[in-house]
């Protein structure tokens, strides 16, 4: 019998696919999400902080304050004047809170007084000191001592303010003789006229003894406006002659 002869299969060519160059690595688009455009890359690279189109990478980290400046130094001295145990009734019971007195100043023409209470004792000082920088006035300094006589009364608390010569020294106690010298004031003499110590009250009457100080192109400008007083005056030195 004659064996039939199976034909061989004939291989035919597989076509491979054809691979174009790739594409550069800045214009390359991740693998993730295809479809998201160009400018959308460019707004993710803001928030993580890339170098490239960022605003904040450089010079600010994850919302932080601008690097490279420096703080300037501050010249400002803070006083403690007094800590106090407050507490305010609320449906719930009794709450306690500390409240601070902290005068603020440079010794060179500027004070500020702060009053606020908190939780604890260094919440309480943080705002008053925050206050006082707040609410700084600037203090007429003449020679080192005040320009002119002056009596303040806040309440119960009433202040008598005297220049003095240079050498003198501070003749004040307390309250007034701390805000003196946070001033910049080194000769001057005081009294304390009312009958309370609250120190509160009076600090805000040396405050208000301060705030109303005049300069003395002020005063001379006064005098020469207003020649009646010094009229008053001669008048009153003739009736004391014998």
């Amino acid at each position: 019998m004659e064996e039939k002869q199976t034909p061989t299969p004939i291989a035919t060519p597989v076509a491979q696919p054809v691979t174009q160059p790739a594409a550069p690595q800045s214009l390359a688009q991740p693998a993730g999400d295809r479809n998201q455009r160009p400018n959308d890359f460019a707004r993710d690279r803001r928030h993580v902080g890339g170098s490239q189109g960022s605003r904040f990478g450089s010079q600010r980290r994850f919302g932080g304050r601008p690097q490279g400046g420096r703080d300037k130094k501050d010249d400002m001295d803070s006083k403690l004047l007094d800590l106090s145990r407050v507490s305010h009734t609320r449906a719930g019971g009794r709450r306690l809170r500390f409240r601070a007195i902290v005068i603020t100043g440079n010794k060179k023409g500027q004070v500020g007084l702060g009053v606020a209470s908190g939780v604890d004792v260094a919440q309480a000082v943080e705002k008053a000191t925050h206050q006082s920088r707040k609410h700084m006035i600037i203090v007429p300094v003449v020679n080192e001592t005040i320009s002119h006589e002056i009596i303040s009364k806040v309440g119960p608390a009433k202040i008598i303010l005297k220049p003095q010569h240079k050498g003198r020294g501070l003749i004040a106690g307390g309250v007034v003789r701390v805000m003196c010298q946070l001033a910049g004031i080194k000769n001057v003499s005081s009294k304390m006229l009312g009958t309370t110590k609250n120190k509160l009250n009076n600090a805000r009457a040396t405050m208000k003894a301060f705030s109303a100080l005049k300069r003395e192109a002020d005063i001379k400008a006064m005098k020469e406006s207003n020649p009646i007083t010094e009229v008053k005056t001669a008048a009153e030195t003739e009736t004391t002659k014998p």
